[in-house]
């Protein structure tokens, strides 16, 4: 996936600004004044260019920041210097390469996916489509079949995690974007964050916080069961994002009984995950964010303390509110605030033009505001008329309260000239998709949380 490769440096603003810092010389006699003149010329604008790079308020003094966090910097001149600022972008991938990861859109409700491989082919209800035809093509573009005299078509979509979790193979059941995108904006994920996720299952909420955490971050994903483990490791592989991404075939809520078992069963030699038992195992405040999809989060939650980072994140995914409830729970016991649940449903509408006929605007001549049946007002017979005769009010029938016929026909004629126009309008669709879980999110507090697998042994 396009978020995942290496990004390359372009020119810009700061780069060609030529902004660095001046060599200036010790050794100035007192009588030369061009000298002198020369090295206070210099100095201010070192002085210049160093509050420029250097202080809290500039646009990158961030990421000077993050290189001095990298590696020890002594001297901290070196950075005043514009070539190491470059424009960082993904490089351009217009065509479709061999082994590339390609969404195929077969209908509005069917996507499947294949990646692209010299002499092989795609069947489905529209006919077959070799690969051959994809190498080469623009992502987007639409394929004819072969065979049924090309008739029938397919189009070849540019993967993203949202795609990706509509055409997946599911081993589990996933987190669909109407909850991956509140996940991610609830913790906070950034770039280069390290974030812990158990488990892994199918891997698409995986994808989600990866190309969050891009280009640099890190996600630790956790997975109890063994053959999903390794089908995400290697999925992770072949989609190319195996850089941002490290497999954990282990249990982080260490239940007794899950170790025991495993102690019992007969693993390959060659395998290339290891099992582990209880906890993350990446040391203590490690982690910015965490999010746990199991059937006994509060287990793991006093694990998820030690592990984050302070002021860190952490969201719990239940389908059922009493899980919510004993998670809610353990969290407080282990120090977590500010905890909140929400439930999203997504209620799609239907958006179009709709031609509409526009109300008639005849105006007809009025009586005076004259109202006979309130006891003391004049009743309109000792009213005089203000208008001329020719332009008097349609009688009106006190007992009926209708027009005459010359109202009525004026109103019908002005009906018939009644103009029409388009409106854009929007209706809900009758369905809206229902519950899906209900995620809990909190911070962690300042103070450091022991690891629980040590307190246990003492």
């Amino acid at each position: 996936m396009d978020f995942a490769k290496k990004l390359t440096n372009h020119e810009n603003v700061t780069t060609m600004s030529g902004i660095k810092l001046l060599e200036t010389r010790k050794d100035v006699p007192a009588d030369d004044e061009k000298g002198r003149i020369r090295n206070l010329l210099a100095e201010q604008s070192n002085k210049a260019a160093s509050d420029l790079f250097l202080s809290t308020g500039s646009k990158i003094f961030s990421t000077i920041k993050s290189l001095s966090d990298d590696a020890v910097v002594t001297d901290k001149d070196h950075l005043i210097d514009c070539k190491l600022y470059p424009t960082k972008l993904l490089p351009p991938s217009s065509t479709i390469e061999p082994s590339s990861l390609l969404v195929i859109f077969e209908s509005f409700d069917s996507l499947n996916f294949v990646y692209a491989t010299p002499g092989e082919v795609f069947y489905n209800k529209n006919g077959n489509f070799h690969h051959d035809d994809f190498i080469g093509k623009p992502y987007g573009c639409k394929i004819r079949s072969r065979n049924k005299r090309g008739l029938g078509f397919i189009y070849l979509l540019r993967p993203t995690p949202e795609l990706w979790a509509r055409s997946l193979n599911h081993r589990t059941q996933i987190v669909h974007e109407l909850d991956s995108a509140m996940i991610v904006f609830n913790l906070n994920i950034r770039p280069n964050m390290v974030v812990c996720e158990s488990g892994t299952g199918s891997g698409a909420m995986s994808h989600c916080i990866m190309r969050a955490v891009a280009p640099h971050g890190k996600l630790h994903t956790y997975e109890f069961n063994q053959m999903r483990a390794q089908t995400a490791k290697d999925e992770f592989k072949r989609n190319r994002v195996d850089h941002l991404v490290d497999v954990h075939w282990r249990d982080v809520c260490g239940k007794p009984n899950v170790a025991e078992k495993k102690s019992t069963d007969n693993t390959e030699e060659n395998d290339s995950l290891t099992f582990g038992s209880g906890g993350f195992d990446i040391g203590g405040a490690a982690a910015h964010a965490i999010f746990l999809d199991l059937p006994e989060p509060w287990l793991a939650v006093p694990h998820a303390a030690h592990t984050l980072k302070p002021n860190g994140t952490i969201c719990s995914y239940s389908p059922c509110v009493e899980q919510t409830q004993r998670t809610s729970q353990a969290m407080r016991n282990c120090g977590f605030h500010s905890l909140k649940t929400i439930e999203v449903r997504l209620r799609e509408h239907y958006v179009d033009d709709v031609e509409l006929n526009t109300v008639p605007t005849l105006k007809l001549p009025r009586d005076l505001n004259v109202n006979s049946f309130v006891p003391g007002q004049p009743t309109p017979a000792a009213t005089p008329s203000p208008t001329p005769a020719s332009s008097a009010s349609p009688s009106i029938d006190p007992a009926t309260n209708e027009n005459d016929k010359t109202s009525s026909e004026s109103c019908e004629e002005g009906s018939r000239v009644a103009k029409k126009r388009r409106v854009l309008c929007a209706r809900p669709f009758s369905s809206m998709r229902g519950h899906t879980a209900f995620l809990t999110f909190a911070f962690a507090g300042n103070k450091a949380h022991p690891d629980p697998r040590k307190v246990s042994k003492e």
